[in-house]
């Protein structure tokens, strides 16, 4: 997910698509430590897009 996608979004949907990356990022991991995974770098980029929600998420916090 690209930042300018991330921006696009009103605060209601940054939050439900965080929780979303978030459980899928639990799915992610414990699917690899039973068999590892075709593409172990999906875990990174949903840590990545995790930090990206997070992030935006926080600056409209600070910006209110």
């Amino acid at each position: 997910m690209k930042t300018a996608e991330i921006k696009e979004l009103t605060t209601a949907e940054l939050q439900e698509r965080l929780a979303a990356e978030k459980e899928a990022l639990v799915r992610l991991k414990l699917n690899h430590s039973i068999s590892p995974l075709d593409n172990p770098l999906q875990i990174k980029d949903a840590r990545r897009n995790i930090a990206r929600l997070a992030t935006e998420l926080r600056a409209r916090e600070i910006n209110k």
